[in-house]
């Protein structure tokens, strides 16, 4: 049993808290921003609450963090009564935020000053895959250092796997969030024309999905796609948040990402039409509302 901290309870880390809890057997205190819902997790999984950051990763061996973007991601850590500067020398720090891979390696550089071990880590699978402990974790970081993390992190994942140096598994990520994007689209794009035919979507997709054109996102959208249900899943402003990130690294690296500049303005236009939470499949609502 190692002594845990979790930092962000969100739709993400709530879960992903409770299975390290539950399924490792673990001593976990954990921080949120909202202090009742930290004092909720703590009251219904067994666990320990914090009212600061620093607070909870006091004397932890492990330290998981989930947030919302770079800027909280410094604040938790770096800022104010954040983690990182109550972290024991040998500790190591596993990021499941989705950010960028440049605050990755400053955060990094930070860790390493101080002794202690980090990994950027973010994950796939969406809020079902947090709360069924089954998502993808794509790693950046040493060797060593994931080798003894990997027992932890593998209470909420069915997949974790080290993509290389720090920053590694949050270029992963990108690219993950990169094909989701033309998946969706392409998806929206066939179902649209489809529907216009008067082709019975079902059908096709039970067909369709067996070849070469099957994915995830087909086989898990496409009924509430066609029904036009929207409230679940990954939300557009999400998704837009990454692919931001996506870009901005895509700008760094001097690599063109066309498809990935033109679904971006296509949730834009969603986020317009006021679907900001409504899942990325949404896309097809575009589509609809355009009438062509």
């Amino acid at each position: 049993m190692a002594q845990i901290a979790f930092i962000g309870l969100g739709v993400m880390g709530y879960p992903m808290a409770g299975y390290l809890k539950s399924k490792g057997g673990h001593d976990v205190t954990v921080y949120n921003r909202t202090a009742a819902k930290a004092e909720k997790w703590a009251k219904e999984h067994g666990g320990k609450s914090a009212a600061t950051p620093a607070e909870a990763a006091d004397g932890a061996d492990f330290i998981f963090c989930c947030v919302g973007n770079d800027n909280d991601l410094r604040s938790v850590t770096t800022g104010e009564n954040g983690a990182f500067h109550s972290i024991k020398p040998g500790a190591i720090f596993v990021d499941n935020t989705t950010a960028s891979a440049n605050v990755a390696r400053e955060l990094a550089g930070v860790a390493a000053d101080k002794g202690f071990g980090f990994l950027d880590a973010p994950v796939s699978g969406g809020q079902a895959g947090a709360e069924n402990g089954v998502l993808t974790v794509m790693v950046g970081g040493d060797q060593a250092t994931f080798d003894r993390a990997k027992p932890v992190i593998e209470c909420y994942a069915r997949m974790a796997g080290l993509m290389g140096d720090v920053g590694a598994g949050q270029l992963t990520k990108m690219m993950n969030q990169i094909c989701i994007a033309g998946l969706v689209q392409g998806l929206s794009e066939a179902i649209h024309l489809g529907q216009a035919a008067g082709l019975d979507i079902a059908k096709v997709v039970d067909v369709i999905s067996k070849g070469a054109a099957g994915s995830w996102q087909m086989e898990n959208r496409h009924v509430t796609m066609t029904a036009g249900e929207y409230e679940h899943g990954f939300a557009i402003d999400w998704m837009r948040k990454d692919l931001a990130i996506c870009l901005e690294e895509g700008n760094a690296q001097g690599v063109s990402l066309p498809v990935t500049a033109l679904v971006d303005q296509f949730y834009a236009e969603l986020q317009r039409m006021g679907g900001n939470r409504w899942d990325t499949s949404a896309l097809l609502a575009r589509l609809e509302a355009s009438g062509k």
